[in-house]
């Protein structure tokens, strides 16, 4: 399992870290200028001690001891004077020098040489050296460390003869040793004092964080936690985070969406509760609408002049598509497809009423006519249909011993006949308006016979229009290569014949409208 860092660790953290950074950058900063100054204080001391002796000493006796390197009484006078100053000032060494381009120091006074000894280390001297020669002043001062002098700082000026030319060099050398412990003991104190600071600056900020951003989000987070694990049941632990910035605006915020997802629960449970029951229902009306469609089949077994199955597909719980099929007589059978404008609940009760209307003014009796029952339908159904629904029809009634069939087409699709040893075509006539459009319609009337073995089919325009992902329509060329495919199947095989032509063709592409299907098989009396 992961192991977090908690807020608290973090800022103590980070704080320490910054405040660690910031002493110790300005320990190494202090100490860095504090050097310098010394240094530079020390240097400035050695050419004060310079300057006076140069004020003393007898530049021309020095130009000539660089010419013979032969000592006189003035310079036994001279040495005893360098000698005094060394003792008085403090200085490390005084001693007057000419560099050489061999990379010797040659030492007219040295208190620890003879005149005329050399030494192995005038190249740190020749850029000075050759300023001075030059006329000019070098811009900073030397520091030298060397195991046979130790530490220095070197103070260097030109000794020159009455013509100006510079004859030799005149060092004060400072020792560094007490440079290096004065500024041990700075550095010590600095780091005491940072380490203070350090500790003083975590605590108070840790306080400050505290109290103003790490205790709050804790609360928060604990009141988000507890929120989750209590059911969404808020606690009123957030109002009492006054911090006047963004955290009380934060704890604000989470405070009411906390009670916003209390209200929004409790309306889930509501609408959820409520939905429960309308799929409730609708489950009921779905069954009742299936059951007002017949649904057993063969539906007359008795009967083997003809062979008839029917489906109806939803496309919702409940559709607006309706089929049906009923004796008149022994020798006469009403078959109806028709589909409602719209889908669901509304246009499943106009199914019911139309479905009524059209069974029971057909089993009315007189003269059969499927264009007088349409037309009475039409008339009853435009009574108050405000939601101007309306319904479109195939009816068409059979009389079973010679074949011949009435048929009056209000809006719907052609059907699809098959003459025996053919192949299905559609049986193309000119439509009348659908019905529920407008009252006083008269609606015509076409017939046509059936030989014993030929086939009818009629259906829904949830068939032709089935949509697959690319938007394509089913249409009817492929409604009637897919009957081609078994010319000569039985009703039931039609109806699924097209069903699987369809599957197949739709795939994932959700259902858009109700499809409804009906084979028939005309057997004859034989």
């Amino acid at each position: 399992m992961k192991r977090w860092w908690t807020v608290t660790k973090k800022s103590v953290l980070s704080i320490s870290l910054f405040a660690l950074i910031l002493s110790a950058l300005m320990c190494v900063s202090g100490s860095y200028i504090f050097n310098r100054a010394i240094e530079k204080q020390y240097n400035d001391k050695g050419y004060v001690i310079a300057n006076i002796i140069l004020d003393e000493i007898d530049h021309d006796k020095v130009a000539e001891y660089v010419t013979t390197w032969r000592g006189d009484d003035y310079y036994k006078e001279m040495s005893s004077y360098l000698r005094r100053m060394k003792e008085h000032t403090g200085a490390a060494y005084i001693y007057i020098a000419v560099p050489y381009e061999d990379g010797t120091m040659r030492y007219v006074y040295d208190s620890a040489t003879f005149m005329g000894d050399s030494d192995p280390i005038a190249a740190s001297f020749d850029e000075i050296w050759t300023a001075y020669k030059e006329g000019v002043r070098p811009e900073s001062y030397l520091i030298r460390k060397s195991k046979k002098y130790g530490y220095l700082t070197s103070s260097c000026l030109p000794i020159k003869d009455s013509s100006g030319n510079v004859v030799a060099l005149l060092f004060v050398d400072t020792n560094m040793e007490v440079i290096l412990s004065t500024l041990y003991s700075y550095i010590f104190n600095m780091i005491t004092i940072a380490l203070v600071l350090l500790v003083l600056y975590v605590i108070f900020s840790y306080i400050a964080l505290k109290k103003n951003l790490i205790g709050p989000l804790l609360r928060i987070r604990n009141n988000v936690r507890s929120f989750g694990k209590n059911n969404a049941q808020p606690e009123d632990t957030l109002s009492d985070i006054k911090t006047g910035d963004e955290m009380q605006y934060l704890a604000e915020a989470i405070d009411g969406m906390e009670k916003d997802i209390v209200n929004y629960i409790d309306s889930i449970r509501t609408i959820t509760a409520e939905k429960e029951r309308i799929s409730a229902e609708l489950n009921v009306a779905a069954k009742i609408q299936s059951d007002m469609l017949p649904s057993d089949f063969p539906p007359f077994p008795d009967r083997k002049e003809f062979d008839i199955y029917a489906t109806m597909h939803p496309a919702k719980v409940v559709g607006g598509d309706f089929y049906d099929f009923f004796f008149l007589d022994s020798d006469h059978l009403a078959i109806v497809m028709a589909d409602v404008s719209g889908k669901g609940i509304p246009a499943a009760l106009f199914m019911v009423n139309a479905k009524s209307n059209i069974k029971n003014r057909t089993l009315r009796g007189g003269r059969i006519s499927p264009s007088e029952v349409l037309y009475d339908v039409n008339n009853q159904l435009c009574e108050g249909n405000d939601a101007e629904l309306f319904v479109t029809v195939w009816l068409g009634i059979l009389e079973i011993s010679t074949g011949k069939v009435v048929e009056a087409n209000a809006g719907h699709e052609h059907p699809a006949i098959r003459r025996t040893d053919g192949e299905f075509e559609l049986a193309k006539y000119k439509h009348s308006p659908a019905v529920a459009t407008l009252p006083g319609l008269k609606f015509r009337e076409n017939e046509f016979k059936l030989n014993p073995g030929d086939s009818l089919f009629v259906y829904t325009d949830g068939v032709t229009e089935a949509t697959n992902s690319g938007d394509e329509l089913f249409k009817t060329t492929r409604l009637l290569e897919a009957l081609n495919k078994e010319p000569d199947a039985d009703a039931k095989r039609m109806c699924e014949i097209v069903t699987e032509e369809i599957d197949e063709f739709v795939g994932d592409a959700p259902q858009f409208d109700d499809i409804t299907m009906l084979g028939f098989k005309y057997l004859g009396n034989g």
